[in-house]
């Protein structure tokens, strides 16, 4: 994306931010700061426009580095004006099969705002599975604190690997007999 194609899809990007709804990004950062977190930061940015009028916008990642960086991530902005029209759904889209061509062997959203129950219908449209809940996690404009999800998609060639059985925890008598023999150990 250009620094022209950002100051087009700078009006979207502020709005979405300031309606503090969906985006945990800093509401009162300037254009300079959120290009170069939008832009500069991913692998890749890609604008949505029809007509030379913008769309939308989505940026691909890795989630994580090291043994982690066979994961990607994205973000998707999409302007009121274009909502139920696709835009969204043709971005995922694009998307992962950038990703795939990027070598990522999966896609993930680390936070979903629950309350976002158009992105999170489509997400899951598109073979995305919730595979975790952050109780509480964001801070609404409207509903106050509300739940994030993560939002997990397998994109490699193989079947998605079947998930870990679920570590057992200790119990809590367990934990404080581990830490009551610490102190005693450290004392």
């Amino acid at each position: 994306m250009t620094p022209q194609d950002f100051a087009a899809f700078w009006p979207i990007f502020r709005d979405i931010v300031a309606a503090q709804e969906t985006y945990a990004f800093d509401p009162a950062q300037n254009e300079d700061a959120a290009r170069r977190l939008w832009c500069e930061a991913p692998l890749e940015t890609w604008l949505a426009e029809e007509d030379g009028v913008v769309l939308g916008s989505y940026f691909l990642k890795p989630n994580a580095a090291g043994p982690g960086s066979h994961v990607g991530n994205c973000g998707y902005m999409v302007s009121p004006e274009a909502r139920g029209k696709g835009v969204a759904r043709a971005m995922c889209e694009h998307s992962q099969r950038r990703a795939r061509e990027r070598g990522f062997l999966a896609l993930q959203f680390n936070s979903v705002v629950a309350t976002n129950e158009a992105a999170v219908a489509l997400w899951q449209k598109l073979g995305f599975d919730v595979v975790g809940r952050l109780p509480r996690a964001y801070r609404h404009a409207k509903h106050g604190l509300v739940d994030c999800l993560v939002m997990y998609k397998w994109l490699g060639e193989e079947n998605q690997p079947a998930m870990p059985e679920p570590v057992k925890l200790i119990g809590r008598k367990n934990i404080e007999a581990v830490v009551s023999r610490r102190r005693k150990r450290d004392a």
